[in-house]
Protein backbone atom coordinates (compact mmCIF):
# COMPACT_ATOMS: atom_id res chain seq x y z
CA UNK A 1 0.00 0.00 0.00
CA UNK A 2 1.00 3.89 -0.85
CA UNK A 3 1.05 6.58 1.26
CA UNK A 4 -1.09 8.29 -1.48
CA UNK A 5 -3.69 5.47 -0.34
CA UNK A 6 -4.11 6.64 3.50
CA UNK A 7 -6.53 9.71 2.81
CA UNK A 8 -9.16 7.01 1.40
CA UNK A 9 -8.85 4.09 2.72
CA UNK A 10 -8.58 6.31 6.52
CA UNK A 11 -11.32 8.92 5.71
CA UNK A 12 -8.66 11.61 6.25
CA UNK A 13 -7.79 14.91 5.34
CA UNK A 14 -3.83 15.35 4.24
CA UNK A 15 -2.67 18.44 5.19
CA UNK A 16 0.64 18.02 4.22
CA UNK A 17 1.13 16.64 0.82
CA UNK A 18 4.69 17.11 -0.15
CA UNK A 19 6.01 14.01 0.16
CA UNK A 20 7.22 10.98 -1.68
CA UNK A 21 4.66 8.46 -2.72
CA UNK A 22 6.26 5.33 -1.36
CA UNK A 23 5.06 2.26 -0.08
CA UNK A 24 5.30 1.93 3.65
CA UNK A 25 6.72 -0.95 5.72
CA UNK A 26 3.99 -1.21 8.43
CA UNK A 27 2.23 0.39 11.22
CA UNK A 28 3.07 1.66 14.97
CA UNK A 29 0.46 3.48 17.01
CA UNK A 30 1.21 5.44 20.05
CA UNK A 31 0.94 8.38 21.87
CA UNK A 32 4.41 8.31 24.02
CA UNK A 33 7.05 9.32 21.48
CA UNK A 34 10.30 7.60 23.63
CA UNK A 35 7.83 4.59 22.61
CA UNK A 36 7.48 5.32 19.13
CA UNK A 37 10.95 5.63 18.83
CA UNK A 38 12.30 2.72 20.13
CA UNK A 39 9.65 0.88 18.64
CA UNK A 40 7.91 2.37 14.89
CA UNK A 41 8.41 0.72 11.75
CA UNK A 42 11.45 2.70 9.99
CA UNK A 43 9.26 3.45 6.86
CA UNK A 44 6.22 2.78 8.18
CA UNK A 45 3.18 5.15 9.39
CA UNK A 46 2.73 6.70 13.07
CA UNK A 47 -0.60 6.39 14.87
CA UNK A 48 -0.91 9.04 17.43
CA UNK A 49 -2.55 12.16 18.58
CA UNK A 50 0.54 13.61 19.66
CA UNK A 51 0.25 17.14 17.32
CA UNK A 52 3.08 19.00 17.08
CA UNK A 53 6.64 18.94 15.92
CA UNK A 54 8.36 16.59 18.27
CA UNK A 55 6.38 14.22 16.73
CA UNK A 56 8.04 14.59 13.40
CA UNK A 57 11.57 14.56 14.69
CA UNK A 58 10.31 11.00 15.39
CA UNK A 59 9.50 10.18 12.21
CA UNK A 60 12.42 11.91 11.00
CA UNK A 61 14.75 9.39 12.78
CA UNK A 62 12.49 6.28 11.81
CA UNK A 63 11.97 7.71 8.09
CA UNK A 64 8.36 7.57 8.48
CA UNK A 65 6.45 7.60 5.31
CA UNK A 66 3.50 9.10 6.95
CA UNK A 67 1.75 10.52 10.36
CA UNK A 68 -1.88 10.19 11.15
CA UNK A 69 -3.16 12.04 14.04
CA UNK A 70 -6.44 11.11 14.96
CA UNK A 71 -9.58 12.70 17.58
CA UNK A 72 -9.67 16.06 14.91
CA UNK A 73 -6.55 17.22 16.40
CA UNK A 74 -5.58 20.27 15.71
CA UNK A 75 -2.27 20.49 13.42
CA UNK A 76 -0.19 23.34 14.44
CA UNK A 77 1.59 25.11 11.60
CA UNK A 78 5.14 24.94 12.93
CA UNK A 79 4.22 20.76 12.78
CA UNK A 80 2.59 21.29 8.97
CA UNK A 81 6.02 23.05 8.12
CA UNK A 82 8.76 20.54 10.13
CA UNK A 83 6.70 17.61 7.91
CA UNK A 84 7.17 19.68 4.89
CA UNK A 85 10.73 20.04 5.23
CA UNK A 86 11.80 16.38 5.94
CA UNK A 87 8.95 15.25 3.55
CA UNK A 88 6.90 13.44 5.75
CA UNK A 89 2.77 13.38 4.54
CA UNK A 90 0.55 14.42 7.41
CA UNK A 91 -2.81 13.54 7.96
CA UNK A 92 -5.60 13.84 9.79
CA UNK A 93 -8.66 11.95 10.77
CA UNK A 94 -11.43 11.96 13.26
CA UNK A 95 -11.53 8.34 13.99
CA UNK A 96 -9.91 7.42 17.26
CA UNK A 97 -6.39 5.65 16.74
CA UNK A 98 -7.87 2.34 17.77
CA UNK A 99 -10.49 2.26 14.30
CA UNK A 100 -7.28 3.93 12.22
CA UNK A 101 -5.37 1.03 13.40
CA UNK A 102 -8.49 -1.61 13.05
CA UNK A 103 -8.79 -0.32 9.26
CA UNK A 104 -4.49 -0.50 8.27
CA UNK A 105 -4.38 -3.82 10.24
CA UNK A 106 -7.48 -4.97 7.51
CA UNK A 107 -5.64 -3.48 4.74
CA UNK A 108 -2.39 -4.57 5.73
CA UNK A 109 -3.39 -8.12 6.34
CA UNK A 110 -6.56 -9.58 4.11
Amino acid sequence: MKTSELAILLGATCVQGDYEDREFAGVYTSDLLSDAMANAVYEGILVTIQAHKNTVAVGTLKDLAAIVVCNNRPIPADMIEAAKDEGIALFVTGESQYVVSGKLYRALNP
